[in-house]
């Protein structure tokens, strides 16, 4: 039995609007970072889009000495109700709330996880519906652990713990992979969620200056072509005053490769509205998923 043969068929595809939230101002307080996200989703949710992005790590400093002190509790378990009433975490009950007023799809960018049993620290996405309920979560899988002598030394693993799972939500418009930033490096995951029916997949990312002018459209387009899907990051803006130097250029990649739409580097709401005919168009004339050679290699997605 194939991975695809044991899933439900994904939804059909159809055209709907995205909108990209290029976050500024993030600081040190906890309480004026949710206000102004959300100030930013209600902003964002003027312009009709059918799904909203926040970047990672939206309500807290990005760094490893941060993410434990950012923590929250979450408690989310897939496929069984969660509680937003009884929630310990404030990003999720406002990450709810904004959904629910906005009558939109949320995919809340990361925020650190503090799992209740283990205490283990997680970079977190979680995933919100039109009613607000929250649908879906991804645990980061791969720590951002670099090391380019003279430019950057970054070791998330010195306070973060790895996910262990692969994910997606299915809309009424699309299905969605998950990934957060440095997961993008990593074509398997993509491969995943592209095999498990993703016409569509949304990273929360934040790049640095050495590495996003070098690989950041690079790996998108990459992630996109190989895949022959649509692919998106949305990273926070660039604030120059603070310990860590986002890229930004939030972008869109179609899956012939093609940059939709492309932010320049300060706080911004990015909109695209994603045509399916470019997938169908994609997959019929370079037909590679139906050409591939599981007889000479393995497929990456079978187990899962």
């Amino acid at each position: 039995m194939t991975l695809m043969s044991k899933l439900a068929n994904p939804p059909t595809f159809k055209p709907f609007r995205l909108a990209l939230i290029q976050l500024g101002s993030i600081g040190a307080n906890k309480s004026d970072n949710l206000k102004h996200a959300r100030e930013m989703i209600l902003k964002a949710a003027s312009g009709k889009p059918d799904l909203i992005v926040l970047p990672e790590c939206f309500n807290s400093p990005y760094g490893h000495v941060h993410f434990p002190v950012y923590a929250e509790k979450i408690g989310f378990k897939p496929g069984e109700a969660y509680d937003i009433g009884k929630s310990e975490s404030e990003s999720v009950k406002m990450l709810s709330s904004a959904a629910k007023e906005c009558r939109t799809w949320l995919i809340g960018g990361s925020i650190p996880e503090r799992d209740a049993s283990s205490d283990d620290v997680y970079n977190t996405c979680t995933v919100y519906n039109p009613q607000g309920e929250l649908v879906a979560s991804h645990r980061k899988v791969h720590l951002f652990d670099i090391d380019i002598p003279g430019k950057i030394k970054f070791k998330e693993s010195e306070t973060l713990t790895g996910g262990t799972t692969t994910n997606f939500f299915d809309t009424d418009f699309a299905r969605i992979g998950l990934g957060i930033c440095y997961d993008i490096r990593f074509p398997e995951l993509a491969m995943i969620s592209a095999r498990q029916g993703c016409q569509v997949l949304v990273y929360p990312g934040a790049f640095n200056m050495t590495t996003g002018p070098l690989h950041w459209e690079l790996l998108q387009r990459g992630r996109a072509v190989d895949n022959q899907v649509f692919f998106s990051m949305c990273s926070p803006a660039r604030d120059t005053t603070a310990g860590y130097h986002a890229w930004g250029h939030s972008m869109v990649v179609d899956p012939m490769g093609k940059v939709l739409c492309e932010a320049e580097e300060g706080e911004q709401i990015l909109y695209t509205d994603v045509d399916p005919k470019v997938f169908d168009e994609a997959r019929a004339g370079i037909p590679v998923t139906m050409q591939r050679r599981f007889d000479v290699y393995p497929d990456v997605s079978v187990g899962l």
